[in-house]
């Protein structure tokens, strides 16, 4: 399965998550209104398939220090603690549904977020 159907996948299996283009990348949002996954196919000064997304606080330093081959401060977003993951670098799938979750958290209304809970 290639990333994006996998990136898909998780994100539209959350509680009131929808799909649609920003900025011409795939991008999925909480009610419609509020961002929490986009998607970029290379660009960015990244050869390759990255994610972008709210991160907890100070999640961001600690995956950038630890693994900078894996995780990025992305352009426009990364100075409000979001994080970038690139894709083509062996990911680990469970890994990211977490950080995926993670950030819908970040953004979703507390009714929502006890969905999940």
């Amino acid at each position: 399965m290639d990333p994006l159907a996998r990136i898909r996948a998780i994100c539209l299996d959350l509680p009131e998550c929808t799909e649609r283009l920003s900025h011409g990348c795939p991008t999925w949002f909480v009610r419609r209104k509020t961002s929490f996954v986009k998607y970029i196919d290379g660009g960015y000064d990244e050869p390759g398939p990255t994610i972008w997304c709210p991160a907890p606080e100070g999640v961001q330093a600690e995956l950038v220090d630890a693994e900078p081959q894996r995780f990025f401060v992305p352009p426009y977003v990364g100075h409000s603690g979001w994080i970038g993951v690139r894709l083509d670098v062996d990911p680990d799938w469970a890994e990211l549904a977490e950080i995926i979750h993670d950030a819908y958290r970040r953004v979703a209304p507390k009714k929502l977020v006890a969905e999940l809970d």
